[in-house]
């Protein structure tokens, strides 16, 4: 399998919810994985589907679906997880960096892993160097988007997310104590953002 050599170029991982494009800042993004097996808990969010074990880490699992007021949906071939760090350190990043850099790996205590459950993954892009327009007034709906700005990707419309809003979801999550806190009972293995870039 080839590595993914590092494009400054690209900076985001586009996605897309129902019929709208979104994007995250490639800095964020730790994997694109297939869909794990989720455990539900009682009283989370409306958009919280659940918790799953990410290679140790017991993380909170948000359908995007759901958060954007879209009714769920089944999952296909094409649904992916997108695991977001939104912790401190990445709170301390551009959402779209003029010329991105790899940002030190951040600590276990630092790390906010959330998985973003999306219809299907784009692919990796960058925003030619131009800086991200203004989102629009959305109303109430635009803290639970929370949408950093508006971009474009041949000739499309693409809405970015940042990531760092999803910390409070990931904080209602106990770190594991150790590996395999939670066996996973089916899914399959999350495939690396360098393989996935590939396609």
């Amino acid at each position: 399998m080839q590595r993914y050599r590092h494009d400054p170029s690209k900076s985001l991982v586009g996605f897309v919810v129902g019929d709208v494009e979104y994007a995250v800042a490639i800095a964020c993004v730790k994997e694109i994985a297939n869909p794990l097996t989720v455990v539900a808990l009682p009283h989370a969010p409306k958009s919280v589907i659940g918790v799953a074990d990410y290679r140790g880490e017991v993380v909170s699992v948000v359908d995007l679906r759901i958060r954007f007021g879209l009714a769920a949906a089944a999952t296909t071939r094409k649904t992916k997880w997108i695991v977001v760090d939104a912790g401190a350190r990445a709170s301390e990043r551009e959402p779209v960096p003029a010329t991105p850099a790899a940002p030190p790996a951040p600590s276990a205590e630092e790390e906010r892993l959330v998985a973003l459950v999306v219809d299907a993954v784009t692919g990796v892009f960058g925003t030619t160097g131009t800086e991200l327009r203004p989102p629009p007034d959305l109303g109430a709906g635009e803290d639970v988007r929370g949408i950093a700005g508006v971009t474009t990707n041949e000739e499309n419309l693409v809405f970015v997310l940042d990531a760092t809003r999803f910390r409070d979801l990931a904080r209602e999550v106990p770190h594991a104590p150790g590996r395999n806190s939670l066996a996973p009972r089916g899914g399959s293995p999350g495939r690396s953002l360098t393989a996935r870039t590939q396609t």
